[in-house]
C-alpha cells in the first residue's frame, strides 16, 4: 500500500497503472457463444422433367435383323450404323416377317424408335424375296 500511496501522489495515470498492475490474478472464463452452423437447404424451383418427345425416325439399309434386334446402316452416311432392340410388338411383327423370308442385307427400312432407350417400336419397309 505504501507503493500505491507514493504512486498516487505523483499522478493520476500512475494511479490507474498501479491499480491495474496490482490487481489479483483471476482465471479467464471461456466465452460461451452458441455456434451457429448455417446449413443452406437447396430450394427446388422447377424440377427438370424429360420432354415427352415422340418417336424418332432412322432411315437406312438393313445389315442384320432377327427377332431381338435390327442393325441398320444410315441412308445418307455409310459410316453411321445403329442397332435397335425391338419392343414386344415389333418383335412379334418381325417374327411374322422372318417366317415369310425376313429382311435381307441391303433392304431399305425406316425404324421408328424411342430416342431415350433406342428401342424400336415399328419397322417399316418391304423385305426382299429370299433366294
Amino acid at each position: 500500500m505504501k507503493l500505491l500511496g507514493r504512486v498516487a501522489g505523483s499522478s493520476l495515470p500512475a494511479l490507474v497503472l498501479a491499480v491495474l498492475c496490482c490487481s489479483p490474478a483471476a482465471a479467464q472464463d471461456p466465452v460461451s457463444t452458441p455456434i451457429i452452423v448455417d446449413m443452406a437447404v437447396p430450394i427446388i424451383v422447377n424440377a427438370v422433367k424429360p420432354k415427352p418427345t415422340g418417336l424418332a425416325k432412322f432411315e437406312g439399309f438393313v445389315m442384320n435383323a432377327n427377332t431381338a434386334q435390327i442393325t441398320v446402316r444410315a441412308k445418307g452416311n455409310d459410316l453411321t450404323i445403329q442397332t435397335f432392340t425391338l419392343s414386344q410388338e415389333a418383335a412379334t411383327k418381325m417374327q411374322q416377317t422372318i417366317d415369310k423370308g425376313g429382311f435381307q442385307y441391303g433392304d431399305k427400312v425406316s425404324v421408328l424408335y424411342d430416342p431415350s432407350s433406342l428401342k424400336a417400336v415399328k419397322v417399316k419397309g418391304k423385305p426382299s424375296k429370299s433366294s
